[in-house]
């Protein structure tokens, strides 16, 4: 059952456990009394909030994606992260860096 809140003419404010119902005829049968709203209901699902993790599939999408686009920002976050190709992203980077500022157009991901 929720809790209400109320307020009687002299401004007192108190809290009652009782059904909608019951609310109804307790109104009805006070008209001095008005029924207010404290605050927002707290609704959580879960306990995540909006920052919910993704599910194992998902993650593996993102995986299969990043391999694909090795030298992509998504790679840095969700691709292989074995020696070689953490050594292999970092030296192609660099390279595209030096490269880029000759030619004066370095991607912005890169800088």
């Amino acid at each position: 059952m929720p809790i209400y809140s109320f307020e009687n003419e002299k401004g007192e404010i108190w809290d009652e456990l009782m059904s909608w119902e019951h609310r109804c005829e307790y109104l009805k049968e006070n008209p001095t009394i008005k029924q207010i709203i404290t605050g927002a209901p707290n609704i959580n699902k879960g306990g995540t909030g909006d920052r919910t993790k993704p599910s194992g599939g998902f993650k593996d999408v993102l995986s299969r994606v990043a391999e694909a686009n090795p030298m992509s920002p998504m790679a840095d976050d969700f691709g292989k992260k074995d020696a070689k190709s953490v050594a292999i992203r970092d030296t192609v980077k660099k390279v595209k860096k030096r490269v880029g500022s000759l030619m004066g157009d370095t991607p912005k991901h890169l800088k």
